[in-house]
């Protein structure tokens, strides 16, 4: 009985440990530079925008996201544009998530391709809210050009931005 016990708080404990470590590199951004190098496939140059399906107005998406996952404005997530699904790994429901390196106006971020949709044309990705804001604090742009995406091989990385 106390072996469990002892065995049942070592698991919690361990489990704590990773879940502050992962928190704590997601807050406070810290990703190693060699992400820029575990990018595979050609990268893509185009422009981003914004998205969030619970806005009055929006035409596009709706709450589920093509993972399956419910759209949040709070995680570093993105949609990339329908024609390029295959290069970004499918982003199929019910699958694991696929990864990506966004690169615009001297910052780089990582963010999950949760989602795919018919984007306005000159459109490669549409950002939600919380990574454009990592670009465009005020949202005021709406649109930022000459954005660099790169898919990123695996499905360990941990979104956010790259410091």
């Amino acid at each position: 009985m106390l072996f469990r016990s002892s065995a049942a708080v070592c698991g919690a404990l361990a489990a704590l440990a990773v879940f502050v470590t992962v928190a704590r590199s997601e807050e406070r951004g810290v990703h190693s530079s060699a992400v820029v190098n575990a990018a595979s496939g050609d990268a893509i140059v185009g422009a981003a925008s914004t998205y969030n399906p619970f806005k009055p107005g929006k035409e596009e998406g709706g709450p589920s996201t093509a993972s399956g996952e419910r759209y949040d404005p709070s995680v570093w997530a993105a949609a990339i544009k329908t024609s390029l699904r295959r290069k970004f790994g499918g982003v199929q429901f019910g699958a694991r998530p696929k990864y990506a390196l966004v690169e615009a106006v001297g910052k780089k971020v990582i963010v999950k391709i949760n989602d795919v949709g018919p984007l306005r044309p000159g459109r490669i990705i549409d950002l939600n809210e919380r990574t454009m804001r990592y670009f465009d604090p005020s949202l005021d742009l709406g649109v930022i050009n000459d954005v660099k995406v790169s898919p990123l091989a695996g499905d360990y990385w941990v979104p956010g931005p790259v410091g």
